[in-house]
């Protein structure tokens, strides 16, 4: 099994930025990567952005050149760092594992973080 505990949401006006982090414990899966996922109320949930041990980062496009995907040393930890949000950004921000297999990344399906609300006023 294995947890995932967020934080760093908060109010934010547009323009402004917010770090969000994610420790995952007592991990038996040996995950290989770990992302962001974001739902907004009436929305489906949506990939934010993902990365893998070895580094290699993907994001959607709504977010391409804001936000910044990081992991710690230990790989136990993922960042992500968001600029110049918008209010469309509103949403609760998922901490998720899983695993890369060449470029595409497949979260573990029954365990989420259980997020980090950020909200962007205009």
């Amino acid at each position: 099994q294995v947890e995932f505990v967020e934080s760093g949401g908060g109010l934010v006006q547009a323009g402004g930025s917010l770090r969000l982090s994610c420790t995952a414990s007592k991990n038996t899966f040996n995950i290989n990567a770990m992302g962001w996922y974001r739902q907004a109320p009436g929305k489906q949930r949506e990939q934010v952005a993902t990365i893998s041990n070895a580094g290699y980062t993907n994001y959607a496009e709504s977010v391409k050149g804001r936000f910044t995907i990081s992991r710690g040393d230990a790989k136990d930890s993922v960042y992500l760092q968001m600029n110049n949000l918008k209010p469309e950004d509103t949403a609760v921000y998922i901490c998720s594992g899983g695993y890369d297999y060449s470029g595409t990344y497949y979260p573990l399906r029954d365990y989420w973080g259980q997020g980090t609300q950020v909200t962007v006023s205009a």
